[in-house]
């Protein structure tokens, strides 16, 4: 049940945040084993000349760059799934936004159960619940 946010240089494009979506999504779900169906993906874009890497616009440099924010509840993935899944998600991008600037970052927060939820319920609550319902 992550939130992913995403920024991007360019221009908005629905076809491209669909793409992103998409790869994002995929991406959770394989390597992190986060459920597809309930991942929520929020692109937004921002023009190179507004964004900058070592004091210089995206524009100057000729590239496009991306940020990844995504919450995930601490605990659930270990150092090499997250090692795995911040390489694929640089991968991805390389892909959809052609030449990425290096400085392009993904943030994986590990929040706790008690404080992250959907639908008014806590990961924490869902967890202890289904626990019940296996006694």
């Amino acid at each position: 049940m992550p939130i992913i946010n995403i920024s991007v240089t360019g221009k908005p494009d629905a076809k491209l945040s669909a793409a992103i979506a998409k790869e994002a999504t995929e991406i959770t779900a394989s390597l992190l084993r986060k459920d597809p169906t309930i991942t929520a993906v929020a692109v937004n874009y921002v023009e190179p000349q507004h964004w900058f890497a070592g004091g210089k616009s995206l524009a100057k440099h000729g590239t496009n760059t991306f940020w990844l924010d995504i919450k995930i509840v601490d605990g659930t993935n270990t150092k090499l799934e997250l090692e795995a899944y911040l390489k694929a998600i640089f991968e991805a991008f390389s892909r959809l936004l052609g030449g990425v600037h290096e400085e392009s970052y993904a943030f994986v927060h590990e929040v706790p159960a008690a404080a992250y939820g959907y639908g008014g319920k806590s990961q924490e609550f869902r967890f202890i619940s289904g626990r019940l319902k296996a006694v």
